[in-house]
């Protein structure tokens, strides 16, 4: 399905101003790891890593 000009303008608009992209680096092995986790998981490493820091928030707010 190829998308509209309308609706890549309209997307990226959206992701300019709600988004804020924060870059990761990781080993290799260490990626590795993350990504079998994700799996296990049944979900993206994105997924997983916004999961791991909103409970960690969490944690961290009820102390």
């Amino acid at each position: 399905m190829v998308m509209s000009q309308e609706r890549k303008n309209y997307l990226y608009d959206y992701q300019k101003k709600k988004l804020k992209r924060v870059p990761l680096d990781l080993k290799l092995e260490d990626y590795d790891n993350l990504k079998s986790a994700a799996e296990q998981a049944g979900q993206t490493v994105n997924g997983y890593i916004k999961q791991a820091i909103a409970e960690k928030m969490e944690r961290e707010a009820g102390e």
